[in-house]
């Protein structure tokens, strides 16, 4: 089909307004936050399931490729057409269409930005507990399209344990139903779970029943100094050894605290090889007897421990935490983070021995490693800064990355906890799953047998 020909025909489903081929806004919609680019031909923004459904047809009737795509906020090139074809931009469908609070779920379209949703439910005593660092950005869709999660999933789990039914549009422009409005259900395979985290390779995701959790009565912080980040990963082991489960815990390591501690100096966190962040939630008692259980648990390795005072200490201990993007840079201005290698996971008990591989691989490169993350469920974020300028230092990054992600596999990890596959970790698939990528392509075929959805992602 010519271009022009599919241009009509998008603009006779959306409207003129809903389509664009301007090279400038392609050009908004070539790159996410990852290094991963690929030019769109067309972008639309449909405002329904139905004009989705029907574009979706056109495009599996003529061969063409399609990306669905919500703020663009992914670290892995999930949302990158780099195949061309149409970008399907979701962020119009962006409609809060329920709160049945009595039985503690909302209906929500896929646009929707996670914190609105919050900010939604917040006077009426309730909350959506994943939190994405991206979250005052990054849409519903997006967060279920790669099953997100955040600062709270020690506790609370990952988006997938909060989706009870979805709304998808499959490749050939059929809609499907999955799930319920039931807490449960074993009728039939698990779709539901199927699409969550599937990238857009399987179907697009035009709504959700998700459920939400009552906001707890009271929180509060404590921080946890240590010499050294295998330290920091021997007392999370011991903290969860004990039974008690942090609502967050959060590590940050000595060049993350310099980092930090550069770009605002008032923030003034201790100078120390590594901090822990332990958030404890619930009721008052809950949170009184958790934060001494985690300070008994972490006595013997730490070299400092404090409680956030009030709600105010506590606000501040946890807004040099989300400082660490904007600081990750700071320490060498003529160096740019690069979102490389950032996702690791790996089992809880082998974290003092990532944590030490990393110091390793960092000596070994000569490329310092800024290594801080969710490290209560074994998410570890490796970040490294370069210059871009130079092709020497990305091939070192390159290879360092190379190094962490298999180490994490080696230890029964994954290369991706939270930020998704995409294109940009697609290599390790194999590796990582084995003959299970067989079948994850067995089902790709199925669904989506002219592999026009989102292509060239998840190994798929």
């Amino acid at each position: 089909m010519q271009k022009s020909d599919l241009l009509e025909k998008l603009q006779q489903i959306v409207g003129k307004e809903m389509v664009t081929t301007s090279a400038a806004e392609l050009y908004c919609y070539s790159c996410d936050a990852s290094q991963v680019r690929g030019m769109p031909d067309i972008v639309v923004r449909p405002v329904s399931t139905e004009q989705v459904s029907r574009i979706v047809r056109l495009a599996y009737d003529n061969g063409i490729p399609v990306t669905p795509r919500g703020a663009g906020t992914g670290l892995a090139g999930g949302s990158v057409p780099i195949e061309g074809g149409i970008v399907v931009d979701m962020s119009s469908m962006n409609r809060l269409l329920e709160m049945d609070l009595d039985n503690l779920q909302v209906v929500v379209e896929p646009g929707i930005v996670q914190e609105k949703l919050n900010e939604a439910l917040e006077p009426y005593g309730f909350f959506f507990p994943p939190d994405p660092g991206s979250s005052a950005m990054c849409t519903l869709g997006g967060l279920i399209a790669n099953n997100g999660s955040g600062m709270r999933s020690v506790k609370y789990g990952t988006t997938r344990n909060y989706v009870l039914g979805l709304e998808v549009v499959l490749a050939d422009g059929t809609v499907i139903n999955t799930g319920s409005k039931t807490t449960k259900s074993v009728a039939g395979y698990s779709l539901t779970d199927l699409f969550v985290g599937s990238e857009g390779t399987l179907g697009v995701i035009t709504g959700a029943v998700l459920k939400v959790r009552a906001l707890p009565k009271e929180r509060s912080v404590l921080l946890a100094s240590f010499e050294n980040p295998e330290l920091a990963g021997k007392a999370v082991v011991k903290v969860l050894s004990s039974g008690m489960i942090p609502s967050a815990c959060e590590i940050l390591d000595r060049n993350i605290i310099e980092a930090i501690n550069t770009y605002d100096p008032n923030i003034g966190l201790p100078r120390a090889g590594a901090i822990l962040l332990f958030e404890v939630d619930g009721t008052e008692n809950t949170v009184r007897e958790g934060i001494e259980m985690i300070k008994e648990a972490c006595s013997s390795l730490a070299s400092s421990i404090r409680a956030a005072s009030d709600k105010k200490e506590r606000d501040e201990i946890w807004a040099a935490r989300r400082l660490v993007g904007a600081a990750v840079s700071r320490l060498d201005p003529l160096r740019t983070r690069v979102y490389v290698g950032e996702d690791i996971g790996v089992p809880i008990k082998e974290l003092p021995g990532m944590l030490h591989k990393v110091s390793e691989i960092s000596k070994e490169f000569s490329m310092p490693i800024m290594t801080y993350g969710h490290i209560g469920d074994g998410n570890l974020h490796t970040g490294m800064c370069i210059d871009v300028l130079d092709e020497k230092e990305w091939d070192k990054l390159n290879m360092a990355a190379d190094k962490i992600h298999r180490t994490a596999i080696e230890v029964g990890g994954t290369v991706t906890a939270e930020h998704g596959v995409g294109s940009a970790r697609a290599e390790y698939m194999g590796l990582e799953l084995g003959k299970g990528l067989d079948v994850m392509i067995l089902i790709k075929k199925a669904l989506d047998p002219k592999g026009i959805l989102n292509p060239g992602k998840m190994g798929v």
